[in-house]
């Protein structure tokens, strides 16, 4: 049974970052490219961050490129999202996702992602 299970999430103020983790268990995480969505309220679950298995490529939203990095320690089959000058605007609900096949190529789209997380709030005020 595959499991995702995020952690790193809180509320913080403008200007500071956060670390979000997402560990996946059953399954090998070094044959899947990876990603993070986010979900304000009200609004559609969007891209944030996608990253290949082993991690030679990256691709981010236009609006946290420059601020977010994702990367990933396949050792212990972790995900990571680091959060650097966070705004009000990254208010939402972070999710990672699993693709349901394997695959280095990096996925943006929502409907390629099989697996997901429970979610970590983040919360940014100003």
């Amino acid at each position: 049974q595959v499991q995702l299970v995020e952690s790193g999430g809180g509320s913080v103020q403008a200007g500071d970052s956060l670390r979000l983790s997402c560990i996946l268990s059953g399954r090998a995480f070094s044959e899947y490219s990876m990603g993070w969505f986010r979900q304000a309220p009200g609004m559609e679950r969007e891209f944030v961050a996608a990253i290949s298995w082993v991690g030679r490529a990256t691709q981010y939203a236009n609006s946290v490129k420059d601020r977010f990095t994702v990367s990933r320690d396949n050792d212990k089959s972790t995900l990571y999202l680091q959060m650097n000058n966070l705004k009000p605007e990254d208010t939402a609900v972070y999710y990672c996702a699993a693709p349901g096949y394997s695959g280095s190529h990096i996925k943006t789209d929502r409907r390629d992602y099989r697996y997901w997380g429970q979610g970590t709030q983040v919360t940014v005020s100003s």
